[in-house]
Formats: C-alpha cells, structure tokens, sequence
C-alpha cells in the first residue's frame, strides 16, 4: 500500500500545497463543503444500511400477523363443518333407526300375524 519509503500511503489523498490568499480561503471552503456532503451521503447510506433489516422485519411480523389470522378464520371454518359433520351424523343415526322401525319391525309384526 506504500510506495517510497517517506511517500504518504495510497489511500490518502494528496492536497495541493496551501495558497495565501482569498483564492486558497475559497478552496478551503469547497473542499469543507465536499466533505461534508461526503459525510451526509455516508450517514445516509448508513442509515438506509440500518433500517433495510428492520423494515424487512417489520414486514415479516405483518405477514405473520396476518397468517395467524387466516389460521384462526381456518380453525373457525373447520370447527363449523365438524359441527355440521356432527350433526348430519346424528341425523344419519336417527333416519335410519326410523327406517329399521318403520319397515323391519313392521315386517316383522306382519309376519308374526300371518303365523298365528
């Protein structure tokens, strides 16, 4: 990263030598200036940097919200045609021992008279 020994690094930008004058206080200031736009411009990509994880986190929580809403209203569906289920059965039950009744016991009571 260092060239001659006694040359300043690489990295570090060479500034021309001071001027007197109003020409070097007018250079000053543009190059204070230029700095500190290079600040802002680092502390906004920092702060872009720093907020992406939280916004993808942010949103991550919503859809998680969100999908355990839908479980909840899928629970609720499933609870309702079980009951439904339950109830056609029970129904199911109830006609068929109406059946066996109507038909079967009195098929059964006629062939008992017939006998007699």
């Amino acid at each position: 990263m260092h060239g001659q020994p006694g040359e300043p690094p690489v990295s570090v930008a060479a500034f021309p030598p001071k001027k007197a004058g109003p020409e070097a206080t007018m250079m000053t200031d543009d190059v204070g200036r230029g700095i500190v736009v290079l600040v802002q411009r680092a502390a906004d990509l920092a702060k872009a940097v720093a907020t992406e994880p939280w916004i993808f986190a942010h949103r991550l929580s919503s859809e998680l919200k969100a999908a355990e809403e839908r479980a909840r209203e899928f629970e609720a569906q499933a609870n309702h045609f079980r009951d439904r289920a339950s109830r056609v059965e029970e129904w199911l039950v109830r006609i068929h021992k109406e059946l066996e009744q109507t038909f079967f016991e009195n098929k059964n009571r006629g062939a008992r008279v017939e006998r007699r």
